[in-house]
């Protein structure tokens, strides 16, 4: 029996594999609005055979969008045009699921494929981004963001709960907050960007105040039978960062206020790469050990491609569900394949009887 193909259970959610689509930013929206794009792109995704399907980091306000093109669940509107997308992911089989999230000091940059960097102050589509401290990102990133007050973060934390609302009158059946890649909550709690000297600063319980505040917050509107999860960066493997003891510590206050599921990342609040050990699978030592010292439910993502990889990872208690992104977008169907690789008596069971035709 493989491991990469049995069920997970997470509160109300079986889940009929351990693969998931892990939320990738499109920055194909208009107004914040998806359609057809992001309806075709993970409804594919749920075809192939993932047992998670996210949809991508979602802005809680139109100044929380990395880019003019992010999605976002700010109005009913907005909620609306993902309605179709939660349906048809759950009509394959697959659970729903989407991440939101506040861009913070790494907001109103162009598209990947546009340029780099921050957009010009005399566009129009450009506007101010906050953060915890009044410090730029760095690298292409230089604008300097205003630093929060205290009605700021109050107004921030209760979009997050209106987010989260809007998301499960969607139809999405699994919540994430983005506590990962330079962007809000992650900054928040990063020494490397937050340098505030007041009650959401300085210390390990000062940096982690607005995340587990946030995140207590979504938990009282988000219901008990769906998990509520949160991507995590657990350091920048940089000495002037924080450290994976403390991001232990913040999973295990985490699951105190009701975290089902951690997905492990990176912390993204540096252009400085270089401590990086980039490699096959590098976020999961890091997971196991999160994993087993915050007794919690794990996710894992990072140069994961090959399914004997995978299944390892499952398989040795390493993680509880394996998040695939770049893979899933060179082949929507790399579950189908991996069921092929590791012999399942009836791989094409894994895609839906119109596929039933493949080789």
């Amino acid at each position: 029996m493989s491991a990469l193909f049995s069920e997970l259970r997470l509160k109300g959610l079986t889940l009929k594999n351990r693969i998931g689509v892990s939320p990738m930013c499109q920055y194909s929206a208009v107004d914040g609005l998806a359609h057809d794009w992001h309806l075709v792109h993970l409804g594919a995704r749920a075809i192939g055979g993932a047992s998670l399907v996210m949809a991508e980091a979602t802005a809680v306000s139109p100044e929380g969008r990395i880019t003019p093109g992010c999605t976002g669940l700010w109005s009913d509107k907005h909620a609306e045009r993902f309605a179709p997308v939660a349906r048809f992911i759950k009509s394959q089989g697959a659970a729903p699921g989407i991440q939101i999230a506040h861009a913070g000091r790494k907001a109103s940059t162009y598209a990947p494929w546009e340029g780099r960097g921050n957009l010009p102050a005399n566009d129009p589509a450009a506007w101010q981004p906050v953060g915890p401290s009044a410090v730029a990102y760095g690298a292409d990133i230089t604008v300097t963001p205003r630093e929060m007050t205290l009605d700021d973060i109050r107004r921030v934390q209760d979009d997050f709960v209106s987010a989260a609302r809007r998301a499960l009158e969607c139809g999405f059946e699994t919540l994430m907050l983005h506590y990962a890649h330079g962007y809000l909550g992650q900054s928040f709690f990063s020494p490397i960007a937050n340098r505030r000297t007041d009650a959401y600063g300085g210390s390990f319980e000062g940096r982690a105040k607005f995340l587990l505040e946030t995140f207590s917050a979504v938990r009282a509107v988000w219901p008990e039978r769906f998990p509520l999860t949160v991507r995590l960066g657990m350091t920048d493997f940089l000495p002037e960062s924080h450290t994976v003891d403390e991001s232990i510590e913040l999973v295990r206050r985490l699951k105190a206020l009701g975290l089902d599921l951690v997905d492990v990342s990176v912390g993204g609040n540096s252009p400085d790469n270089s401590g990086i050990p980039y490699g096959p699978g590098f976020m999961v030592p890091i997971a196991a050990r999160t994993k087993r010292e915050a007794d919690i439910a794990v996710a894992v993502g990072w140069q994961i491609t090959e399914p004997a990889q995978a299944e390892r990872i499952i398989a040795e208690g390493d993680a509880d569900i394996v998040l695939l992104a770049r893979a899933m977008l060179d082949d929507p169907h790399w579950p189908f394949h991996a069921a092929k690789a590791l012999g399942l008596p009836n791989p094409k069971s894994v895609l839906p009887p119109q596929y039933h035709r493949v080789g």
